[in-house]
């Protein structure tokens, strides 16, 4: 049982045979994507505030000098985004921030929220009136708040990291494998096409791997909602010194999320991380979100690739670059689903895996709408960057 997986009465089991299949698995053993995707966002950091004090992250901020973006500021970030050809709105924060930083709890309430998630929905509800799809990574939620923000999303996530128990995830505010695989499955229960993954180098081994693999795979075959896996290096930062693992692990890595995982789930590299071109034929077949228009927030010394870049990863792959949706085109409405892709079963006691919101705003007569249309059948522009 992994780590606070009790408390939570999360019940995945993984299968010993699975693991010793998993560990053996090397990039000859998988096939080479019939193509890659990625999306255009825009990285909305709502707070640098967190709960956790992960030794490994550059991303929050201490009590005291943790920022807060206004609606103001969101707005215009989302507008700049959606002018630059966006579908995308980002919304990333640490876990509960406003439970340990007395300042952004007390701002949130000067502004009318009772808690970052009542904010959150309202910066989702910005995001959609400037053209924009959210997608949101609020740390560990719980199923009603799930219930609450599928509303306003496309799709959400957070990184599993891993199964394992590790040091790097130590202090007296400390994430476990228990309430990670807990959000995992209230995303399910709750119908939420799902981005998870997992990081490499955090003192985790081979074994910790395969595992954190099958436990996403075992959630996903419950409830159908792991649209994409990232396998994620960790990198060198002000905070950390672990080092960043080295091309041979990484392609052993990939391939082994590719075997794990059903063949509709995604596995993705960060392109402004990983070598993503020396990763194409281990089975990748996703490069994430780039934002032409704001930084990597949570790896600020590592800028995102443009256009020209991510081409030349697909082209040493020998593979087509297409743009996509935050949200998969199998949990995409039957009118704009890609052609030849299957849709997943809608959610237990729901109508559809994308809420009447986000619907709308996709099917509306503006030019956003017309944007998000094309980018949903796979006929998008692919306009560079301008720098």
């Amino acid at each position: 049982m992994f780590a606070g997986a009790d408390e939570y009465g999360v019940d995945v089991a993984i299968d010993e045979q699975a693991v010793e299949r998993l560990l053996s698995v090397r990039p000859g053993d998988v096939d080479v994507a019939d193509r890659l995707t990625f999306a255009r966002n825009v990285f909305v950091p709502l707070t640098t505030a967190c709960r956790y004090t992960c030794t490994y992250c550059t991303y929050y901020d201490v009590p005291g000098e943790a920022s807060l973006l206004s609606p103001e500021e969101v707005r215009e970030q989302c507008r700049v985004g959606a002018d630059a050809g966006c579908t995308e709105a980002l919304f990333t924060f640490g876990d509960e921030p406003d439970d340990r930083y007395t300042e952004i709890h007390e701002t949130l309430a000067e502004w009318g929220f009772d808690s970052i998630h009542d904010y959150l929905y309202r910066a989702c509800e910005i995001a959609l009136e400037e053209g924009l799809l959210p997608h949101s990574n609020p740390g560990d939620l719980t199923e009603s708040q799930f219930a609450d923000l599928r509303e306003v999303n496309a799709s959400m996530g957070v990184m599993l990291e891993t199964t394992a128990d590790v040091d790097a995830h130590a202090g007296g505010r400390r994430k476990t494998p228990g309430q990670r695989l807990n959000t995992i499955r209230a995303a399910g229960r709750q119908g939420v096409p799902f981005t998870t993954g997992i990081l490499v180098g955090i003192g985790e081994g081979w074994r910790d791997r395969a595992e954190s693999l099958l436990a996403i795979r075992a959630l996903h075959e419950r409830y159908g909602h792991v649209q994409e896996v990232i396998v994620q290096n960790v990198v060198p930062n002000e905070r950390s010194d672990f080092p960043k693992p080295d091309l041979a692990t990484m392609r052993r890595v990939v391939a082994m999320a590719r075997a794990a995982l059903p063949p509709a789930v995604s596995v993705q590299v960060p392109p402004n991380l990983s070598p993503a071109a020396d990763l194409v034929d281990c089975g990748i077949d996703d490069l994430g979100g780039v934002s032409p228009v704001t930084d990597d927030y949570i790896n600020p010394a590592y800028e995102w690739p443009d256009l020209r870049e991510l081409e030349a990863v697909a082209d040493a792959g020998g593979v087509p670059l297409r743009e996509r949706l935050p949200t998969y085109g199998r949990y995409l409405p039957d009118e704009i689903r890609p052609a030849g892709v299957e849709p997943t079963p809608e959610p237990d006691g729901r109508e559809a895996w994308i809420p009447p919101a986000v619907r709308e705003r996709i099917a509306a007569g503006d030019v956003h709408g017309r944007r998000l249309r094309a980018v949903a059948r796979g006929d998008g522009p692919l306009a560079v960057r301008s720098d």
